[in-house]
């Protein structure tokens, strides 16, 4: 399929916080085999975290140009307002482009934005290739659906079915019932009993004959994700999720801050602080930039729960605002003051 005679595919990229969304679009741009692609960042937070690090890739397939971040809320809820001039954007660029992705927030149903594709001025431009849900496996194996979630009590039941009541495990099942390939990712941290817990609980909501691919650090072939060709729009009514039968929704289980901190002298020392707040007040994800004294180098930090990852992706720009900034991410609730208080130290 071209962009010039027909219209342009779009995968839209799913997955609940911290599951490696970001990792493996960032292995999909630097091993695009000659397509050029666009994507569109939908950030939960007030910075642009994600959308960074992608630009950061620096790949001829995608430049930074063709990166357009929407970070005014869930793309779900603002798809009128953001999606569409986000689409209009992309599709007026010279050479055209081949494929469009578009990798939602943690927050995001799939459902909602793939029924806008079925609007007359989307419709008859762009068509949805696919939808590809990301799932974090350790998580999964351990009955919860993203890392480090005890408050949730997320626990697998019997049957091997999760809590519908709970509203952050909705949002999970709903993206993997509107999925048309799940990748299990981290399955490098996975024996083969954790692996087959976590694909019972993925089976536990596929209605459809879906594909589960592992993963380790985002390594997947473009080719099992793009060109899948599904024209989702014309299916996704068949896709049933909880909001069914809603007009809207909200995202009230969930808070989201920036934390500011001073130069840091040693990363090792501010990753075991970002793990004891993970640990004593529930966060769910943080991630950031950091200036660390004596280094021209940025540190990218990205934590999930309490697993911290943490090195420096590249020089510091005159362009770059030096500040070392944290999006905490947590449940409704958080103690902002409790977990700006660990930073610090």
């Amino acid at each position: 399929m071209t962009a010039s005679l027909n219209r342009v595919p779009c995968t839209v990229v799913t997955g609940f916080l911290g599951a490696g969304k970001t990792t493996m679009i960032r292995h999909i741009l630097e091993n695009a085999g000659g397509r050029r692609l666009a994507l569109i960042v939908n950030e939960f937070g007030d910075v642009g975290i994600d959308g960074e690090i992608l630009k950061g890739c620096g790949v001829e397939a995608c430049p930074e140009e063709n990166i357009i971040e929407l970070a005014n809320g869930c793309l779900c809820c603002t798809v009128a307002d953001d999606f569409v001039p986000a689409l209009d954007q992309i599709l007026a660029k010279e050479p055209k482009v081949d494929h469009i992705i578009i990798e939602t927030s943690g927050l995001a149903l799939p459902k909602p934005l793939v029924q806008a594709f079925q609007w007359p001025s989307v419709k008859s431009r762009v068509t949805v290739d696919g939808v590809v849900a990301v799932v974090d496996g350790p998580a999964l194996a351990a009955g919860k659906v993203a890392s480090d979630m005890d408050a949730l009590a997320a626990q697998r039941a019997a049957d091997g079915t999760l809590d519908h009541d709970d509203p952050v495990e909705e949002v999970f099942e709903d993206q993997v019932a509107c999925a048309d390939l799940v990748i299990l990712s981290k399955s490098d941290l996975m024996n083969a009993e954790a692996t087959a817990a976590a694909r019972n609980l993925i089976d536990a909501h596929l209605s459809r004959a879906v594909k589960v691919v592992p993963t380790a650090e985002g390594r997947v072939d473009p080719s099992v994700l793009l060109g899948l060709g599904l024209a989702v729009e014309d299916d996704i009514e068949n896709r049933k999720t909880h909001h069914d039968d809603e007009l809207d929704h909200e995202h009230d289980d969930f808070d989201s801050f920036i934390v500011e901190l001073p130069r840091v002298t040693d990363p090792d020392d501010l990753a075991g602080r970002i793990a004891a707040a993970a640990e004593s007040e529930n966060v769910l994800r943080m991630k950031g930039f950091v200036a660390v004294d004596g280094k021209p180098l940025r540190l990218l930090v990205q934590a999930v729960g309490p697993r911290v990852n943490h090195y420096y992706d590249r020089a510091w720009t005159a362009a770059d605002d030096r500040r070392s900034r944290l999006v905490v991410i947590g449940l409704k609730g958080l103690d902002r003051n409790a977990v700006e208080k660990i930073l610090a130290g």
